[in-house]
């Protein structure tokens, strides 16, 4: 052997290769990832708030011969199990062969993203345009949510108890709603704000009408006009506002996005990117060793908090349920379990490199992306795996031929952000925080790469069987 093939033998043998996924993959398959990804665009069509994302799990769960279960009923190995919580958050499980005892393989991601909320009196008129006032909900960039086509979905609880489900801006010929901003001939002293600051909070209202009702008598003619139209479709009045969760969000569908079609452009990868893959894996796993878990949960982006949220008791209540069902406790369930806390990280952005440490960046088609700790800067808010588990989930997705990389949000001062996983590994499980890399996290259209997408699928899948 001579000195330059000795040389590549050695850097083969002792220092890590990365390579892009796609010089990976052979035809086939990238064939599976696009196709599996249109499933994917079909579940963000279909789930642009929590909500709608929990009532399609649970329809795709059905499908797949889940039921819905709840405490004292009788569940054995092989059976597939589901409960819904408040209509918002969704655990489904398949139970093992191994006794549960054993500890369970579970998989949590969140549904909710960012978005722009209804307040609870939402309608007013101001100089004879009709318009919503909103609430901002989770982490955004303010100015980015101004003159897009935007959409409003959600549910509206009427005084007699029954509900209106609303989803409007969606559809070939639905009318659409919009954030205005100010013109830049006359922005001379907005430009000046700072970026932050360009549109505030209470400037985001939500355009809606300006047409009045005909009549030369009374003021407020044009919400007297809007909210004759609502009461003909919904049946609801103002007041029905008050028990109304309204959402929203960008209007249009998933689009591939690249002229190689090679990412996907659309509203709330953060975190459906992981939702998803987490869900159809579970749906594709049978009879497996230990019990497979998944949560899709609620309200991450406002720090889980809430009863759907995982700050609160119910998956710890769900997993008490099902371990007396096997006449054990969930506290000794938990001690032996593993949990990927499915969550996007950054993806690596050459246009804004200098927040990355491109040494420990995620980037696009590498993958999915394992983080062994999120957090901010001194990894507040992080649960920072261990050692022993990351070599264990190391080797289980390279014999089972998963893409991966390893990550971090940003440089270490930049900020940070942090995920459900601290939640989980409080309750005693070894937990690490497994995900896609996201470009433009958090913005009316986030993407990502279908590759990283399918991979995700690929690891929680090993994960499940293992």
């Amino acid at each position: 052997m001579d000195k330059k093939d000795e040389l590549k033998q050695l850097k083969e043998s002792l220092l890590m290769q990365k390579k892009n996924g796609a010089l990976l993959l052979d035809d086939d398959g990238l064939a599976k990832c696009d196709t599996f990804c249109e499933g994917y665009k079909t579940f963000l069509d279909r789930s642009k708030t929590e909500r709608e994302g929990a009532a399609y799990a649970v329809e795709l769960l059905e499908a797949k011969g889940f039921r819905a279960w709840k405490r004292g009923d009788a569940v054995k190995a092989g059976d597939k199990i589901y409960s819904l919580n408040r209509g918002k958050a969704v655990i489904a499980a398949v139970i093992g062969t191994d006794p549960l005892e054993d500890g369970i393989r579970l998989s949590a991601a969140h549904i909710d993203s960012p978005r722009l909320d209804l307040k609870q009196c939402p309608l007013y008129e101001d100089n004879e345009l009709a318009l919503f006032k909103t609430h901002y909900y989770g982490g955004l960039k303010k100015y980015q949510w101004t003159v897009l086509p935007l959409a409003l979905h959600g549910v509206i609880v009427k005084k007699d108890g029954t509900s209106v489900t609303v989803r409007i801006g969606e559809n070939e010929g639905d009318p659409i709603f919009c954030v205005t901003d100010l013109l830049p001939h006359l922005a001379q002293e907005q430009v000046k704000r700072t970026l932050a600051g360009a549109i505030k909070g209470e400037e985001l209202n939500l355009l809606i009408g300006s047409r009045p009702f005909r009549s030369d008598d009374g003021s407020d003619l044009v919400k007297l006009r809007i909210m004759q139209i609502l009461n003909e479709k919904y049946g609801i009045t103002e007041a029905d506002f008050l028990s109304a969760e309204l959402e929203i969000v960008p209007a249009g569908r998933a689009r591939d996005l690249g002229f190689d079609r090679s990412m996907i452009g659309a509203y709330g990868h953060d975190d459906r990117v992981c939702a998803y893959p987490s869900l159809a894996a579970l749906l594709e796993t049978e009879n497996p060793q230990h019990t497979a878990v998944v949560i899709l949960t609620d309200k991450e982006e406002i720090g889980s908090e809430g009863n759907t949220g995982l700050q609160s008791a119910y998956f710890e209540h769900f997993m008490i349920d099902l371990a007396d069902a096997f006449g054990t406790q969930a506290h000794t369930v938990f001690a032996k379990s593993q949990c990927l806390s499915a969550d996007v990280t950054a993806a690596f952005d050459p246009t804004f490199s200098d927040v990355h440490d491109r040494r420990n960046c995620a980037y696009l088609n590498y993958g999915v992306c394992m983080m062994k700790f999120t957090g901010a800067r001194g990894k507040s808010g992080s649960s920072d795996a261990s050692a022993e588990f990351i070599g264990k989930m190391r080797t289980l997705f390279d014999e089972a031929g998963v893409i991966w990389q390893t990550g971090e949000l940003g440089k270490v001062d930049a900020g940070g952000g942090g995920t459900v996983a601290a939640y989980l590994a409080n309750l005693n499980i070894d937990t690490v925080d497994l995900g896609v890399p996201v470009l433009s996290m958090h913005a009316p259209l986030e993407v990502v790469s279908k590759i990283d997408v399918y991979m995700c699928y690929e690891a929680v899948l090993a994960f499940n069987r293992s």
